[in-house]
This record gives structure tokens, sequence and C-alpha cells, in this order.
């Protein structure tokens, strides 16, 4: 019976080290996960609103005239 108090001790104390090495390795590279999954994020956005502005600026550009008015004077200074 103690050998099996001792099976159970030893996996006890290495399951409870794994769970401790592997948390000290998981929160040592969460920066480096953020960055990926943000630089991800970035180029997938980039690509969404580079495909749809081309069609919306056409639709939201006023025609641009095609001559314009006489100069528009100046005020007179006070002075």
């Amino acid at each position: 019976m103690q050998k099996v108090f001792n099976v159970l001790s030893v996996a006890g104390f290495v399951l409870s080290a794994g769970m401790v090495a592997g948390s000290v390795m998981l929160y040592s590279r969460i920066p480096s996960i953020t960055n990926h999954y943000m630089s991800e994020l970035q180029t997938e956005l980039t690509k969404m609103v580079t495909d749809m502005v081309p069609g919306k600026i056409d639709d939201v550009m006023p025609e641009l005239p095609t001559s314009t008015g006489p100069a528009v004077e100046l005020p007179k200074s006070p002075f």
C-alpha cells in the first residue's frame, strides 16, 4: 500500500511541477502571442479597408467643378 501512495505522491508532484512550468512559460510568452495576433488582425483589417475604400470614394466624392469664379478681394486693412 505504501508503494501506491508513493507513486501517487510522485505523480501529483510531477503534475504540479508541470502546471507551474507551463504557467510560467505561457505567462512569459503572452506579449509575443499578443503581438502576433495583433499583427494578423492589422493585416486583415488593412486588406478589408483597401478593398472597400476605392468603391466608397467614388460614391461620396462630389463632382469637381470644371471652371472657377473670379478672385476674392482681400479686406481693407484698418492701418
